[in-house]
């Protein structure tokens, strides 16, 4: 999955005192996408996405920065672009961080790192000003948080709860997929949804399968996790059995299609980094 990175390593800690030097990597962020180098290295070898500082016109260097978190010995620091005084240097194009999951000559670890970078700069755009008040907010001195100088408002990094569900006719050995309304890929997937105030995550999965495919479900067993930095989520996966009658209702608004399939009909996502695609990987390899 995209989180599995290993023998590399994110360090996420927050340390306000970093500053950035010419090797640190500049993470910059339009509302067209992330800065990414826009042409594969002559080598073959994996792109590297990230300018460094070293490698951006002057003019950029002096732009406020903020330390995002460290992979190895890169260290990754956010430049404010909210003025919109960020040069674009030469070789250098903004892409859409869900088209960076598609370019295939960039690594696992690439891809990682700019999706965890979006999550970032998302928090860090979306909470300039404080909810209660509308005061500019500030940069905590100790934390990774945002306070309001006017009432003390303290806002913290938020990450979204959801679910991710392969619901299993053990019987007849087939499991539901899905395709979703409006979006760009046309993969499979499973039934997923988001954690609503009070609920737990069985409770979640409980609802999500009653509301997109029309089933009542048992056994509901915990998988695995995943960090989903596009989403601003954290996924958990549950495997279930349907409970009773087998026919689907599809939810039209939600899906496109959602079918019981046999380990054999199951296709698998084109990349191995979602938590989705292990599950399916799982079910089709006759290991659940």
């Amino acid at each position: 999955m995209i989180q599995d990175i290993l023998p590399h390593k994110l360090i996420n800690s927050y340390d306000p005192q970093k500053t950035h030097n010419d090797s640190s990597l500049a993470v910059v962020f339009t509302d067209e996408g992330l800065l990414i180098k826009s042409e594969p290295e002559k080598d073959g070898s994996s792109r590297k996405l990230f300018p460094r500082f070293a490698d951006l016109p002057a003019q950029n260097r002096v732009l406020k920065t903020t330390y995002l978190f460290t992979v190895d010995e890169d260290e990754f620091y956010l430049i404010d672009n909210s003025d919109g005084c960020f040069i674009k240097p030469d070789g250098y194009e903004y892409t859409k961080i869900r088209a960076v999951r598609m370019l295939a000559d960039v690594s696992h670890k690439g891809k990682f790192e700019a999706f965890t970078a979006k999550q970032l700069y998302a928090w860090y755009s979306n909470n300039r000003f404080c909810g209660r008040c509308a005061t500019p907010t500030k940069k905590s001195d100790t934390e990774r948080a945002l306070v309001c100088p006017s009432c003390g408002n303290t806002i913290y990094p938020r990450v979204v709860p959801a679910v991710i569900v392969g619901i299993l006719d053990k019987e007849n050995e087939k499991i539901i997929l899905t395709k979703y309304n409006g979006r760009v890929t046309s993969s499979y997937a499973l039934v997923a949804g988001f954690t609503e105030i009070g609920e737990t995550f069985e409770e979640t999965v409980a609802r999500e399968v009653m509301e997109e495919v029309g089933l009542k479900v048992k056994n509901i067993t915990y998988y695995k996790s995943q960090p989903w930095g596009v989403a601003d989520d954290i996924l958990a996966g549950f495997f279930c059995e349907v409970d009773g009658d087998r026919t689907i209702t599809r939810d039209p608004d939600e899906l496109s299609l959602a079918e019981w399939m046999s380990r054999d009909e199951v296709v698998l996502q084109p990349d191995d980094l979602s938590l989705t695609n292990e599950m399916m990987r799982l079910f089709k390899e006759g290991n659940i």
